[in-house]
């Protein structure tokens, strides 16, 4: 639901910055033709810059919700789900509690490894098997969080695609152009005519490349902080967890 809303979010702010950008730019202008493909005082309202301006605030918006997610990850291993005094042993008769508080912390990965570490040791009473429980769990979330990249991972890659479509596109019209005027017997201008339209067309890949490669850096900085947060979350199960975990052997 959140990423649904995201997304129409994202469709409206492409949508308003189309209309913005068409009423405010002259025709004509570098920055006209680099960001809507205005080359006169027309409205544009359907080019390829407009379907980039589309993905690119669908990826703003993912990046978003990733964001939020990392934010919520790394506040987990201030919540004391686990007893953080050096003091404390922490036997078969005390990790009930600590998997019931656990388990009512939701769906964060620090309380999902502390009920799979304790359900482990409560099984095979082993504090080596619950480690090993604790390092399969966070290669599994660290390709968890990796998944959650996919969406990005496309719409970085179908932007500058759309960016090269678009240049492609304005270099058969420019071809074209100039064919259609040398036909006619205009070969004065004909330089000039085709610079212009290939200067226009290579307008799309330019823009193309800097909303990748501003996304690019986002998306590294959100899934850092997503890992960094899955290792302190590993960390915190192994100082306070794990070393604590003692299986008292009958006398």
């Amino acid at each position: 639901m959140e990423r649904l809303l995201t997304a129409i979010i994202a469709i409206m702010l492409g949508i308003v910055t189309v209309v913005v950008l068409n009423l405010s730019l002259t025709g004509g202008e570098t920055a006209a033709m680099l960001l809507i493909n205005k080359s006169d005082n027309a409205l544009v309202w359907v080019s390829e810059q407009a379907l980039m301006w589309m993905f690119f605030y669908l990826g703003l918006g993912e990046l978003v919700l990733r964001f939020l997610a990392s934010s919520k990850e790394g506040k987990q291993t201030k919540r004391n789900l686990l007893p953080e005094e050096d003091s404390v042993i922490l036997t078969s008769k005390e990790l009930p509690a600590v998997y019931t508080r656990a388990k009512q912390a939701g769906s964060a990965y620090l309380p999902r490894l502390i009920q799979r570490v304790v359900r482990q040791f409560q099984i095979s009473q082993s504090a080596d098997q619950a480690n090993s429980v604790l390092d399969s769990s966070m290669e599994l979330f660290l390709h968890e969080i990796d998944l959650k990249y996919n969406m990005l991972r496309y719409i970085m890659w179908v932007i500058p695609t759309i960016g090269f479509i678009g240049t492609v596109r304005g270099i058969a019209l420019g071809l074209s152009t100039a064919a259609a005027e040398s036909h006619k017997g205009n070969t004065d201008d004909l330089l000039y005519v085709v610079s212009t339209d290939l200067a226009v067309a290579f307008y799309t890949t330019m823009l193309a490349l800097v909303m990748s490669g501003v996304l690019v850096l986002i998306m590294h900085i959100c899934q850092g902080r997503e890992e960094g947060g899955l290792n302190r979350s590993g960390q915190y199960c192994i100082d306070h967890l794990i070393n604590k975990l003692y299986n008292p052997q009958p006398s």
